[in-house]
């Protein structure tokens, strides 16, 4: 039987903190029982506009409560990765959730998320080794399972992500749909600085100069859908020339792949993925590009 709920669990005129996934699970059926849908935006904190961006996306879905977790979650992160230099400042993304009206900030420990003992994952399959999987074993295993946990424990009516990450957007998506979540997945375009750089919270990590170097991995970007209509090939020398000619870039992988991370086509809808480190920091961006002339 449902506990009544206290004004400690959820205060309309502002943000409420929980640590506790079953005091969360108690508020958001409440909630749900109360008529009112369920918007989740699940991020690792250090937010910033682009997080702002989701939040007001959530706000966009008709009767909803925006939940905001916040959870840097170890199980995607490999051994030599920036685990314990990711920025964490809950006070300060509290202040954000509060200034963008969010009703539940959710913010668990690791212990709280991963008990003692637990071993049971999702596995993404094929495509989850692909792109940011080869080069990070066993990333998307970690971020298809915490949102998995996140979806159950929040029971959403929406969850929004951003495109930047669009591999993990993608798996998400079929995730959610090949397990049967009852909720819509929504992807908001990504957001850029003024000069055309992924807004991402590693960005903190890059000196000046970095700074203006990690540019070009988004002027790749537009260089090669410039050209779009000249086919795949031109697309990604056109990228691929447009980085080289920057020096400081570490160059991951530059792909072209269909909508849905599959083969590129040779013509319609497609994808620009890359992904490049800038001293010490790692980022990715992608674009669509529209190959050819877009008929069939």
């Amino acid at each position: 039987m449902t506990k009544p709920l206290s004004k400690a669990d959820y205060s309309p005129a502002g943000v409420t903190v929980h640590h506790d996934p079953a005091r969360v699970t108690r508020v958001v059926r409440a909630l749900r029982a109360a008529g009112r849908n369920i918007a989740l935006v699940p991020t690792m904190g250090a937010l910033h506009a682009g997080h702002r961006k989701l939040i007001r996306e959530a706000h966009v879905m008709q009767n909803t409560v925006v939940v905001v977790s916040i959870f840097v979650n170890p199980l995607q992160f490999g051994p030599n990765e920036d685990l314990d230099r990711y920025p964490r400042n809950l006070e300060s993304d509290v202040d954000i959730c509060r200034e963008e009206r969010v009703g539940i900030v959710f913010a668990p420990s690791a212990e709280d998320m991963y008990p003692s003992g637990a071993t049971a994952s999702v596995s993404p399959g094929v495509l989850g080794t692909e792109l940011e999987g080869a080069t990070r074993p066993g990333h998307f295993d970690g971020v298809l399972t915490v949102v998995a946990k996140l979806f159950n424990i929040v029971g959403p009516t929406y969850a929004v992500f951003g495109e930047k990450d669009y591999q993990q957007l993608t798996l998400i998506h079929r995730m959610a749909r090949e397990l049967n979540f009852p909720l819509d997945v929504v992807g908001v375009p990504t957001v850029r600085e003024y000069d055309g750089l992924a807004l991402s919270s590693r960005n903190r990590f890059l000196d000046a100069e970095q700074r203006q170097t990690a540019v070009a991995l988004s002027a790749a970007l537009v260089a090669g859908a410039h050209v779009s209509a000249q086919g795949p090939e031109a697309v990604l020398r056109t990228a691929r020339d447009t980085l080289a000619a920057v020096p400081g870039i570490d160059l991951d992988y530059l792909e072209l792949r269909a909508p849905d991370l599959g083969p590129a086509p040779e013509k319609g809808d497609a994808r620009l993925l890359v992904a490049a480190r800038v001293g010490t920091t790692r980022l990715i961006d992608n674009a669509a590009v529209l190959l050819g002339d877009g008929d069939d």
